[in-house]
């Protein structure tokens, strides 16, 4: 439930509802919804968590999320719009069954934005029903190769200190020896608990951090991309760019072109 508007999602008896905020604000709170949900930024940049994994949503990305997945907003740069659309699904399909995170094409933001006019609708009408389900319908075509833009946060209690250290020190290179200071444990140890709960290297984890915030900043729109480099913490722009190429697959000036 939004923080400005009393709706109830589960309790709406139409197969599909749009929700458009022109400066989006949702309860940061842990909650799920029966229906599926896609959640489309126009503008401004938003953290999602799912599953306990925190996702970025840079400007003109969205991300899919399963029904009855547990998730809630975390932070948002200070304008965001935001479009949101919870779709009954077919249940047989894995694709709605997944989180996927992927970068909005040419004719999906145009439906998208179409769709808006029929936001915070509570009846049911035909020519809304017949367009939302052919969007979600070919939503799986537009969805070709999801983009990792998420990290885990381990449970292990052990890695706590280690996990706050590496979020508030990412732009920094750090020792394992001070890592292994930091969680009382030996080097192999950390490695082998920190890879387990994360599914990364430590080193990884903080290159997925750096790449996560240089997408944040880039998304801002208020930085070169020379500039957002030195500011994550890297000691060139060549770095920089391979270092983003081998996680998103792209450059980052594909992904400015792609925001405009």
């Amino acid at each position: 439930m939004d923080a400005n508007y009393n709706i109830e999602i589960d309790e709406l008896t139409k197969p599909y509802f749009v929700w458009f905020e022109e400066n989006w604000i949702h309860d940061d709170i842990l909650h799920q919804h029966h229906k599926g949900q896609l959640v489309y930024v126009e503008s401004g940049f938003q953290y999602i968590t799912i599953e306990e994994r925190i996702y970025l949503l840079p400007q003109n990305h969205a991300v899919w999320i399963p029904p009855d997945a547990i998730h809630k907003t975390n932070s948002h740069s200070e304008k965001i719009k935001l479009m949101i659309m919870f779709a009954d699904v077919d249940r047989k399909d894995s694709f709605y069954h997944e989180v996927n995170v992927f970068s909005v094409p040419p004719v999906l933001r145009e439906m998208i934005k179409y769709a808006e006019k029929w936001s915070k609708i509570m009846v049911r009408r035909t020519d809304e029903t017949l367009f939302l389900q052919a969007l979600f319908n070919e939503l799986p075509h537009f969805v070709e190769h999801s983009l990792k833009l998420h990290i885990c946060l381990p449970r292990d209690k052990r890695l706590a200190k280690v996990i706050e250290y590496l979020h508030d020190h990412y732009r920094e290179d750090f020792k394992m020896e001070e890592m292994s200071d930091i969680a009382l444990l030996s080097s192999r140890t950390l490695e082998r608990i920190f890879k387990k709960e994360t599914g990364l290297t430590l080193s990884k984890y903080q290159q997925m951090l750096r790449i996560i915030k240089s997408l944040e900043l880039l998304s801002a729109d208020h930085l070169t991309i020379s500039e957002t480099a030195y500011e994550v913490g890297y000691k060139s722009v060549q770095a920089y760019t391979r270092s983003f190429q081998s996680v998103m697959q792209f450059r980052p000036s594909d992904f400015i072109k792609n925001m405009r």
